[in-house]
């Protein structure tokens, strides 16, 4: 079959000039299972583009055999192209081993959330020429988003740029949801002010994750710049608008946009309104409004909107929650284990620039540097002193002395990320934490001064993301 292949090869070369659509499918497909360096000489060698690229518009085509396992599974005009390129061929001259990667690993990688290994498998398809359709590209912007892999992100943004332009709005706005996801503004803002056009899900997530990020006045204000285009929001737009007025303390301008929803725009309010709601009244103190404003709601309120009340409760360190208790009396339990795995959650950090993560739980010492990190934030916290620092023992949910609390604060999850970042990172550098519960009202604290002491930027990606820099925090405090 080889030598037959062979002097089919060596035929078609002679006469490559007068090449048809069939000649060239025909020959390949002949070659296709044994096709040896003869046979691949012989066809590269050839002036088939014209051919070739006919053939590209009519059928896929599967190549595979030769040395090893030569897998391309593209049209006939990418293989052409590939050859011309002299990928393999100088693959086949030095190694005499070919390429491994292929659409089908790229795939298997995103199904695994491999985000590295997705990554660098589409960059080595590029430099062969090899076609990643528009569903891929959106499967790795998923999963890059999900990771928080923000290098990685703005590889495949780059691709989607050169190989799938222009872009669709439908497809700038995943860019742009990937990049919140990171917790990369500067990027995401990049997206939306070059953005040709705009529909409902690109205000709907800029005001959504401006809010999630902590900006909140940027998030007031693209609403105002989508109301003043005469848009007309939905109901979960105007969730994220009560979100920015919570994060503002702005109870007035807040119960204004939640008269106007129904009002103006006749969006009947649905028990996510309220739940946002009761977060606004009491995430700023205002607990006894907070109550008033439940029991006044025209339905009967559920589990969501009790424990966002005690939650707010527990914040502002108020233990005696009396006839709330009563009413939410079968959530005690549930709030209880979530306040135990409160002390066990983990904490995962991947410093900018570094594809390895670490990950922690409270008290953790199970990473080799575990005496460099308390060393550090032992230092730390004398420095923080300093500068005004008081811990909030009544966070440490243990029944031991001060001094104890203190250690306990100290050891909890987000602390322990940060200090493994500042010395396993490039000086100045972002860190990033992602934390899978609310951020201790305590290290909110402590993680602004140490911002400020170490020069850095922190992000830390909770219920609510929180950018600290110099000394403030994005939330401005609310959260």
């Amino acid at each position: 079959m080889l030598k037959s292949s062979f002097y089919y090869a060596k035929s078609f070369m002679m006469f490559s000039k007068k090449a048809s659509l069939v000649t060239v499918s025909s020959l390949l497909k002949l070659c296709n299972g044994c096709c040896s360096r003869h046979v691949v000489n012989c066809i590269k060698g050839c002036n088939t583009s014209r051919a070739i690229c006919t053939a590209t518009e009519r059928s896929d085509f599967q190549f595979s055999g030769g040395y090893d396992s030569l897998h391309y599974q593209q049209n006939l005009g990418g293989l052409y192209n590939l050859w011309e390129s002299g990928s393999y061929r100088d693959k086949l001259a030095s190694s005499g081993s070919l390429y491994n990667g292929t659409l089908e690993e790229l795939d298997s990688f995103c199904r695994d959330g491999k985000v590295k290994e997705a990554v660098e498998n589409l960059q080595k398809l590029e430099k062969l020429h090899i076609h990643v359709d528009l569903q891929r590209c959106l499967q790795l912007m998923r999963i890059c988003g999900k990771a928080k892999s923000l290098e990685e992100a703005r590889v495949v943004h780059r691709h989607a740029l050169q190989h799938l332009h222009p872009l669709t709005v439908s497809t700038d706005n995943r860019v742009l949801e990937m990049y919140f996801e990171c917790g990369s503004l500067d990027d995401a803002i990049d997206v939306f002010k070059s953005m040709p056009e705009y529909d409902l899900t690109t205000w709907h997530t800029m005001i959504m994750q401006l809010v999630k990020n902590g900006f909140a006045e940027d998030s007031i204000d693209i609403f105002t710049q989508f109301k003043n285009m005469g848009l007309k929001p939905d109901g979960q737009m105007f969730i994220g608008v009560f979100g920015a007025c919570s994060m503002l303390g702005d109870i007035s301008e807040g119960m204004l946009h939640f008269e106007s929803m129904s009002k103006d725009y006749g969006i009947v309010p649905t028990m996510a309104h309220y739940v946002s709601l009761v977060e606004m009244i009491a995430s700023i103190g205002h607990l006894d409004e907070a109550l008033e404003f439940i029991e006044k709601m025209p339905m009967e309120p559920n589990v969501e909107v009790w424990k966002t009340l005690m939650n707010s409760c527990r914040v502002h360190g108020n233990t005696e929650l009396g006839d709330v208790k009563a009413k939410a009396g079968l959530l005690l339990g549930e709030n209880s284990d979530l306040i135990k795995k409160n002390e066990q959650n983990k904490l995962t950090i991947n410093p900018k620039g570094q594809s390895r993560v670490h990950e922690f739980r409270n008290g953790d010492t199970s990473d080799p540097k575990s005496d460099k990190i308390y060393t550090l934030l032992r230092g730390l916290r004398e420095q923080m002193k300093e500068d005004g620092y008081i811990a909030e023992t009544r966070y440490a949910l243990h029944d031991i002395d001060e001094e104890g609390k203190e250690d306990v604060l100290l050891a909890h999850s987000e602390r322990l990320a940060v200090a493994k970042g500042l010395f396993s990172s490039p000086a100045r550098s972002t860190i990033r934490v992602i934390k899978n519960f609310r951020i201790c009202p305590d290290c909110h604290t402590a993680l602004k001064i140490i911002s400020k002491i170490v020069g850095r930027e922190l992000i830390i990606q909770a219920k609510r993301c929180h950018h600290f820099k110099n000394g403030l925090c994005s939330c401005k405090d609310y959260f």
